[in-house]
């Protein structure tokens, strides 16, 4: 064998995409707690202030001009489904980078994959989007960036852990 040639075929997979769901939404939820808790302990604005920053996406700009961020059920309810469903799309997009470059191989290689995407969805969350939502560079921050880069790892761990699917005939 020549020096460089790999002694085992390199294995061809798919991305689980239940698995990569099922780690978006984790993380999704992991990232609305710590939201939650930080919003209400560390900021005062309390526990409503991201959902009343988000449901204005789909209710128009004027709801996001409040000062007061009390609880409302529909406000709520549009902003959990937001961020499920991006935390999943992003769980997937996840699953469709992290199996074919082998960076669900081991931990190590999913926290650093995390991190890498957690901040790259912070700089999609709150300087590209913001360009269509200028409300929500209130959110921008330190908070935030360990926000993201806490629910990249999250996910991209979670995937890791549950998603060991065999080679691809």
């Amino acid at each position: 064998m020549e020096l460089g040639e790999r002694s085992f075929p390199l294995e061809r997979r798919k991305p689980d995409w239940v698995v990569g769901l099922v780690s978006g939404l984790a993380a999704g939820a992991v990232l609305m707690v710590l939201d939650i808790l930080w919003s209400t302990v560390v900021e005062g604005g309390g526990p409503w202030r991201t959902s009343h920053m988000i449901a204005p996406i789909f209710t128009g700009e004027d709801a996001a001009q409040i000062s007061e961020y009390r609880f409302s059920w529909s406000i709520v309810a549009i902003a959990l489904g937001v961020h499920y469903v991006l935390g999943m799309v992003f769980g997937l997009v996840l699953a469709a980078v992290m199996t074919p470059m082998h960076l669900d191989a081991t931990a190590a290689k999913s926290i650093v994959t995390g991190i890498v995407a957690g901040l790259a969805l912070y700089v999609v969350n709150f300087h590209l989007i913001t360009t269509m939502f200028p409300w929500l560079a209130e959110l921008r921050g330190w908070p935030s960036v360990a926000a993201n880069i806490v629910f990249g790892i999250t996910a991209a761990l979670l995937y890791h852990r549950l998603g060991r699917t065999p080679p691809s005939p």
